[in-house]
């Protein structure tokens, strides 16, 4: 009987310390399927401002281009005019 005991008692320690590390590997597994989770919405984040970032910048740059192409020809027309007006000016010394 002590024999049956103590062998009841050595299985039950068994099945113990193995249901106790079937809880700990679920545990682990999700421990690190939450980190997994927490780093892909944070990688999501990260791109998600970047892209931002991105577009933003593209406005900006196309903004300025715009400023700089409206600067362009506005100086292009005032150097016309300035040329067409030199140019009445000399035929009328002419006269």
């Amino acid at each position: 009987m002590k024999k049956l005991f103590i062998a009841f008692s050595a299985l039950s320690l068994i099945l113990a310390t193995s249901a106790c590390r079937e809880t700990t590997k679920e545990k682990t597994e999700e421990a690190a399927e939450a980190i997994g989770e927490d780093v892909e919405n944070a990688a999501k984040k990260t791109g998600d401002a970047i892209e931002r970032g991105v577009e933003k910048t593209g406005d900006a740059i196309e903004k300025g281009a715009d400023k700089v192409e409206k600067a362009a020809e506005k100086a292009d027309k005032e150097a016309e005019e300035e040329i067409h007006e030199e140019m009445h000016e000399d035929h009328g010394h002419d006269h």
